[in-house]
């Protein structure tokens, strides 16, 4: 007996569901992306269209319900008739090459090769974009890419604003552009705030014009059902109009907050102006993921300088992370707040999408993601990474129900269940970290290949004279790490520390772990004999005033401060003579804002101040951003 929870018994269950359900109105992209013409509609009407033979149901195929205008006449117009020709130009383009009913680099082999973990692996250099790593399926050849796969609708609009832009900016969107026309997964790390705008438009057009081609295609297909319906009612329909997924939403954008997904609505509509374009439902996406009426971000009103600049762009607006929001694309309009199962974009965070996803026991509408995108990683990992962990375990799973889809209409690979060796995705994040590498060596699975950006680094600006001692202890094993630090800490740095007057007091523990703070706070209550206090990101307000008080004043000879605490909060601590650095913090300003506190004071000195650093060969990224590139290396030898 086969296993019903095996992916051919899935898919047969759903097939069998869809065929039981043929009374009702199959999904079907011509009621929700109306071409121009038939937005002119007058009378509509149904016609049947024979589907595909079910497997394993001898009855007779059930008919696919079709929703069209009566008539459909031919094209007309100057601009219909460029907007077909501008069609076909790119049936043969790099999307239907990748997305088509066939991929040329979907094969057992390359399948077989990503599984395994077996990349071939090069070095170039991409224009602005600078030094990257190319990775693509032992045995397969490397995609190209084309700057013209951008639909010329879009892409003249586009050109117009570059005109008036900086030329560098210009330059890395285009290089942007080129390697995501190649339909490769792309990665970008390190990314300096100044390209996230850049970024995002470039990449918002990309995922615009994927759901536009893929609109036109289904568009132009639905044109010949009905036209062979007409010529020949008894005859088959076309045997290749297998041109979509299980659900409609093909682009899923992954943000930290609701000024985030703000900022992509922004990015979205430049691409899309008044007024050919009208935008559904703007003031209710203004008002719920805006700042209410009379708010004051006082990060933005500051003065500048008041703030690190990262800690402006980040928490800036609405910093709610409880959301998600559908967006609906026609030829005409971008409609907001549409129902999952009939948009074309969803714009989500993590926390959102996982409580939906609980709520509804149901991920269906993430079956059929074929372009995802995943921003500012370096805040997804200060929230709750195991949240997106969540939603990417769900990405492109066959679905539980049918939902009145025409499987006659499915391209192959989807019923084969290898969407996700097709799915581009597409990661953005100001620094980098094991999560975020796990994420792109481990999860994404592009038989096109993937591509990642790298950098080197130089050593952070402190205030000059600190003696900076980095202390490594040995790890072999990277599941024995966490176990390791605390032992050494506990057993070698921390008692050195208490055996020093001067050491043992007005000292600073930096932890950047969640959960090694709480281990090293717990040991501090039982064992450290010391008084301390705690800033965490747990901590009220009353409790951080007091911690800092009672620090600055001398009755806690201990502050413990978690890396969350100062990603959340940005405090300037008084009274700090001693830093111990549980490990090296994600972000390297972080290192020099610490290093910067004692300096708070009047009357310090450089050699006043002792700095610890304990690492393993495991903080490589961390080390790297602090110590630079070259010395990481020797400190990793030693």
């Amino acid at each position: 007996m086969s296993d019903p929870n095996s992916t051919t018994t899935r898919l047969l269950t759903l097939l069998n569901v869809s065929a039981t359900k043929a009374s009702k109105r199959k999904w079907s992209a011509v009621e929700e992306f109306p071409a121009e013409k038939l937005n002119k509609r007058k009378n509509a009407r149904f016609l049947s269209v024979p589907e595909a033979t079910v497997p394993g149901n001898p009855e007779t195929p059930a008919a696919t319900e079709i929703m069209v205008d009566a008539p459909v006449e031919p094209l007309d117009t100057a601009a219909e008739a460029e907007e077909d020709d501008e069609l076909a130009e790119g049936v043969s383009d790099a999307y239907e090459a990748h997305y088509g009913r066939s991929p040329a680099l979907l094969s057992e082999s390359t399948r077989a090769a990503v599984d395994r973990h077996s990349w071939t692996t090069s070095r170039a250099t991409y224009g602005r974009l600078g030094a990257v790593v190319e990775s693509i399926p032992e045995g397969s050849q490397p995609g190209t890419s084309s700057e013209t796969a951008i639909l010329e609708r879009l892409r003249t609009p586009f050109r117009k604003r570059q005109a008036k832009q900086p030329r560098e900016k210009t330059e890395v969107q285009n290089d942007l552009l080129s390697i995501l026309s190649s339909h490769r997964d792309v990665y970008l790390p390190n990314t300096a705030w100044e390209h996230k705008k850049t970024f995002r438009e470039a990449i918002s057009l990309h995922a615009l014009n994927h759901v536009t081609k893929k609109r036109r295609r289904v568009l132009k297909n639905n044109e010949r059902l009905v036209h062979a319906t007409k010529v020949d009612p008894s005859g088959s329909p076309p045997e290749d109009v297998q041109d979509q997924g299980f659900t409609r939403p093909s682009v899923l954008v992954l943000l930290p907050f609701r000024s985030s997904a703000f900022d992509w609505f922004t990015a979205l509509t430049s691409h899309t102006p008044a007024p050919a374009f009208q935008v559904e439902n703007q003031s209710r996406f203004l008002a719920e993921y805006g700042l209410s009426p009379g708010m004051v971000d006082k990060l933005a009103a500051a003065e500048p300088g008041t703030y690190p600049r990262d800690h402006v762009e980040t928490f800036k607006g609405n910093v709610d992370d409880n959301f998600r929001v559908g967006v609906k694309l026609t030829r005409k309009s971008v409609k907001m707040f549409s129902e999952f199962y009939g948009c074309d974009i969803i714009m989500a965070s993590p926390l959102g999408l996982r409580r939906s996803i609980e709520k509804e026991k149901s991920a269906d509408y993430l079956s059929s993601i074929e372009v995802l995108i995943v921003d500012q990683l370096e805040a997804l990992t200060m929230q709750n990474w195991e949240h997106v962990k969540f939603v990417m375990s769900h990405i492109n799973k066959l679905p539980k129900d049918s939902h009145n889809t025409d499987f006659s209409r499915i391209k192959p690979w989807y019923l084969d269940g290898h969407a996700e060796y097709l799915r581009q995705s597409i990661l953005i994040s100001a620094l980098e970290t094991p999560e975020t590498r796990s994420l792109f060596n481990s999860n994404l699975k592009n038989v096109a290949g993937k591509l990642r950006v790298e950098r080197r680094w130089s050593p952070v600006q402190v205030p000059e004279g600190i003696d900076q001692n980095f202390t490594q202890f040995d790890c072999a094993n990277p599941k024995d790490e966490a176990d390791k630090r605390f032992n050494y800490f506990t057993t070698q740095l921390l008692p050195l520390v208490l055996k020093s007057a001067v050491q043992s007091s007005n000292a600073a523990v930096f932890v950047p772990s969640s959960f090694d703070f709480i281990r090293v706070q717990n040991y501090f209550k039982k064992h450290s004999g010391v008084s301390f206090a705690v800033l965490s990101e747990y901590s009220t307000n009353q409790d951080i005033s007091r911690a800092r008080q009672a620090f600055f004043s001398g009755q806690k000879a201990f502050l413990l401060i978690s890396e969350r605490f100062h990603f959340y909060k940005r405090y300037k601590i008084r009274g700090i003579r001693n830093l111990i650095f549980y490990g090296p913090p994600d972000h390297p300003q972080f290192y020099t804002e610490l290093l910067s506190c004692p300096f708070l004071d009047d009357g310090v000195e450089a050699s006043d101040v002792t700095c610890r650093v304990l690492y393993s060969k495991y903080d490589w990224f961390r080390l790297e951003r602090i110590a630079g590139t070259e010395a990481a290396i020797e400190l990793v030898k030693a």
